[in-house]
């Protein structure tokens, strides 16, 4: 087994969007992921976020992880702390990738189709959200979506608006 590196994935990735055919993707109903692949390297996702979704902060328990969109945009946020936040978005054709240690948030707007590779398989999820003030992570499954972190994200936005800690 021979985990892949960030970059690895990100262009596995954008690999396997090439085969996908976004045209013939569901347009109605609910917003599906599903496997494309898992073997002992890596595990693919297609995710066709229909409503939109926020993942809230999350890590990979150890997985990298590669994304390409293929429709539509999402937004992704890396978790600071004592800085600037740093949201970046993007397109349809762009890509990008986490490291296994990474803490993030992605928000797919409505309409937003992307591939997942992660590297090492994902074992489980870690959930960021505060709780008493105090940063908690909860473990959760690799296949259930992980939740928003609404009090997380609104401590992030007031220290960025009022520079308090």
């Amino acid at each position: 087994m021979a985990a892949l590196s960030p970059d690895e994935c990100a262009a596995l990735a954008a690999g396997a969007a090439a085969l996908v055919n976004v045209a013939a993707l569901p347009r109605t109903g609910a917003s599906k992921s599903v496997v494309l692949w898992e073997d002992e390297d890596c595990i693919a996702w297609l995710n066709v976020m229909l409503e939109g979704r926020d993942t809230g902060f999350h890590d990979h328990d150890g997985s990298a992880v590669g994304v390409y969109v293929l429709g539509g945009s999402v937004t992704n946020e890396g978790l600071p702390v004592g800085g600037t936040r740093r949201v970046h978005t993007y397109e349809a054709g762009d890509s990008f990738a986490v490291p296994a240690a990474g803490i993030h948030r992605m928000n797919h707007d409505p309409g937003a189709v992307t591939v997942h590779i992660y590297s090492p398989p994902l074992r489980a999820i870690g959930q960021y959200e505060m709780v008493d003030g105090l940063l908690q992570r909860t473990p959760g499954p690799p296949d259930e979506a992980s939740p928003e972190s609404p009090r997380l994200l609104a401590a992030l936005t007031r220290e960025a608006f009022t520079g308090s800690r």
